[in-house]
């Protein structure tokens, strides 16, 4: 990650020939990119130009037939016919009944299937890979990195599912026993969002399967392509180990699917990953039914380096996290806090960082910086960077939005603002870095946890003292608090998640597993005698 970060610092800008020229974006056959000769590999993912999106053990879709577009140049790529309600109920049924004989397979040998899961993408890397750059936007090297965290999910799954379980516990009573038994929940509904179509899926997929449950899988409507291409992976895996393909089941489709999966009793539990606002109104539906719910929402993320930091690590580390993505990770840096003696350094030099970034078609490998995933995006990112200036921010690099086909921005820095104005605790999803000025640790550290959001944080210090007092009970109130690395970039071995309006939920690695499971305590008496806890007499 980082020796990508310095890459960025380092190249020298060049002007990008890999621009298409402006069309309009249309959805007739002719023009679909699936039929150019250059995106012909899309058959190898079993990609054609309209695809069923609904899964079950069977393709099928009777819902409303989209298009998804290319970031790049807004052209259209291919078409998908998205699931119906009663395609959608038929799903959930047929997931159910595949849960009856999965539950019942070994925890190790879930492990085996998930095992052979993380093999078949590893084929499939590079081209899948390709796929999320095409139709997410994000740079070639991420959207292979993705594919990446999926099998390396696999592969942590695969271990874990033998060490997974609860404790025996000393009972108080003679001849008894106490133990914690952990149990799988059924059927997890997972519903994703557009930046991260396939990561999200996977840490929450390898882990629910090992532990025992059936998936039923929502991703971002404008990212549809990713998300059947996915499924055909993991479908072609449970085929060929005789095993029902409802295990893995995919609704493509919009909020009329999310809302029931949302309001469905049968659907245990409910990973959602999006916007803090809808990710709201889901808790508030998913708790009327007394379900359970999994929430990664938004991130207003800052890193603070002290006047002991190490440049070195603190520029490639601003610049990867605000711009990697094209921030459009929940994990890229908003904010950025630097004390008042390498306050000025420090902008001009990623003034210049900034400067020699590459830009252009994110599938090409020579490139750093894409477009932002949506036209919709790129009027947010104009509105906030007006909405800066209006509350008294200068704009000290970019600002703009790019004279080329596609939703390309420029990677903006903003100085001069409050810590606390309105534009700097609202999350953008955008290139967007808001810089402050600090004095003290004290006075720091608050401002750090005074947005809503908290999910990563960072600081870059070579003080001890300072390390563990912002690791501890006074620190950073993020679920993602790290020192002398980036805000973003996180490994598949922690549990990932945040705290407050980021939602609370916990995926991938740790003790994450246990939100994909129920516990029950039981208490076994093996003696012939009947005490009560406590001491309590009642003859």
């Amino acid at each position: 990650m980082l020796r990508l970060a310095r890459t960025l610092c380092e190249q020298t800008v060049k002007t990008s020939k890999l621009f298409l020229p402006p069309r309009r974006p249309t959805a007739l056959m002719s023009t679909l990119l699936i039929h150019h000769p250059q995106y012909a590999w899309l058959q190898e993912l079993g990609l054609r130009e309209e695809n069923a999106g609904v899964y079950n053990g069977n393709w099928r879709g009777g819902g409303e037939v989209i298009t998804t577009y290319c970031p790049a140049n807004n052209e259209p790529i291919a078409r998908i016919r998205q699931a119906s309600m009663e395609d959608y109920h038929e799903t959930v049924k047929e997931a159910k009944e595949a849960w009856k004989m999965w539950a019942e397979v070994p925890a190790p040998k879930r492990g085996e299937i998930v095992r052979k899961i993380g093999d078949a993408l590893r084929e499939k890397i590079q081209i899948l890979g390709k796929l999320v750059s095409l139709e997410m936007g994000k740079i070639l090297v991420e959207g292979i990195g993705e594919v990446q965290e999926y099998v390396d999910i696999c592969d942590y799954a695969a271990g874990l599912s033998r060490m997974i379980g609860g404790p025996i516990l000393p009972s108080e009573r003679p001849g008894h026993a106490l133990i914690e038994q952990w149990n799988p929940l059924g059927l997890v509904g997972i519903i994703t969002a557009f930046n991260f179509p396939v990561a999200v899926f996977g840490w929450n997929n390898a882990i629910a399967l090992i532990t025992g449950n059936v998936c039923i899988w929502k991703g971002a409507p404008t990212t549809s392509l990713v998300s059947i291409a996915v499924t055909k992976i993991v479908a072609k895996v449970l085929e060929d180990n005789d095993l029902p393909g409802a295990i893995c089941s995919l609704t493509c489709g919009g909020a009329d699917i999310g809302t029931a999966m949302a309001k469905d009793a049968r659907v245990n539990l409910l990973s959602f990953t999006g916007s803090t606002q809808v990710g709201k109104q889901v808790a508030l539906m998913v708790q009327e039914r007394f379900g359970k719910s999994l929430l990664e929402l938004g991130g207003n993320n800052a890193i603070i380096a002290f006047e002991d930091a190490d440049l070195s690590l603190v520029l490639p580390s601003a610049l990867f996290a605000a711009v990697g993505t094209a921030g459009q990770r929940c994990t890229s840096v908003r904010r950025l806090f630097l004390h008042e003696r390498i306050h000025e350094e420090v902008v001009q030099r990623l003034k210049s960082a900034y400067s020699q970034i590459r830009v252009g078609n994110p599938w090409d490998p020579n490139i750093l910086y894409g477009p932002l995933h949506t036209k919709n995006a790129v009027k947010m990112f104009v509105g906030a960077v007006e909405e800066a200036k209006r509350e008294g921010g200068t704009v000290v690099y970019g600002g703009k939005v790019m004279d080329h086909p596609g939703n390309y921005v420029e990677p903006t820095i903003v100085t001069g603002l409050p810590h606390d104005a309105p534009i700097v605790h609202t999350e953008t999803f955008a290139p967007i870095l808001y810089v402050f000025k600090f004095k003290t640790e004290e006075e720091v550290f608050t401002w750090n946890n005074e947005v809503k959001q908290g999910l990563s944080s960072s600081i870059f210090t070579k003080d001890l003292g300072r390390i563990f007092r912002w690791l501890g009970p006074k620190g950073s109130d993020c679920g993602i608090v790290n020192v002398n690395i980036p805000t973003s970039g996180a490994e598949i071995g922690g549990a990932f998640g945040g705290e407050k309006h980021t939602g609370g939920g916990r995926e991938s690695g740790s003790d994450a597993w246990k939100q994909y499971m129920r516990r029950s305590t039981c208490t076994i008496n093996y003696s012939t005698n009947l005490p009560l806890a406590q001491g309590i007499k009642f003859e």
